[in-house]
């Protein structure tokens, strides 16, 4: 007989408590999220599009897919509303005719810049369930565990596109009289 590392009773309540927890945090960011792009009239999928596309300048429909946690088919079909829009437009690359690209236009990056530089952290009830921890510890929790889980999950892949946007954020952005704002370029060579 196998033995295994662990308990059926205990691969249960882990299962049901990530399963539990996922549920209802996820149940609070939808709306914290819904709420902060509403004035763009954009659904969470469509913003999401609009992040990667922009992090990843010029991202396939199966990076978005991929990135985005979304069918292949659910990517395309948002990001051809954002194209009748005029935030995103599409392209094939010379030496890749089977795959499509998106890019942002100029009035997709405005759009996206605009919603963050519009972000309210007080209006975010799951950043003030963090807050408690901040004043704790001096950070926010940085979920290592989650993201380890993620990791094993999704791929190293999708975590090296996750610290990417991450990162270009970081370095991409600074925060002037409360409100997050893109960096100049020739701010951003100096930093």
């Amino acid at each position: 007989m196998n033995e295994t590392p662990f308990s059926m009773k205990e691969a249960m309540l882990f299962s049901q408590r990530i399963a539990q927890l996922s549920k209802a945090l996820w149940k609070s960011i939808e709306k914290d999220w819904q709420q902060w792009i509403k004035p763009y009239e954009l659904n969470i999928n469509e913003h999401h599009i609009l992040w990667i596309a922009y992090h990843l300048k010029g991202a396939s429909i199966s990076d978005v897919a991929k990135f985005g946690v979304m069918h292949v088919s659910t990517a395309f079909n948002f990001s051809k509303k954002l194209e009748e829009r005029e935030l995103l437009k599409f392209s094939k690359k010379e030496n890749d005719k089977r795959n499509t690209y998106v890019e942002l236009t100029e009035k997709g990056e405005e759009l996206l810049l605009h919603s963050m530089e519009n972000y309210e952290p007080t209006e975010n009830v799951v950043f003030q369930g963090a807050m408690p921890l901040r004043r704790l510890y001096g950070k926010f929790p940085e979920i290592i565990e989650m993201m380890t889980i993620v990791r094993n999950i999704y791929g190293e892949d999708f975590m090296e596109i996750f610290e990417t946007s991450f990162h270009n954020f970081e370095s991409d952005f600074t925060e002037e009289d409360g409100k997050i704002v893109k960096l100049q370029e020739e701010k951003k060579e100096i930093s």
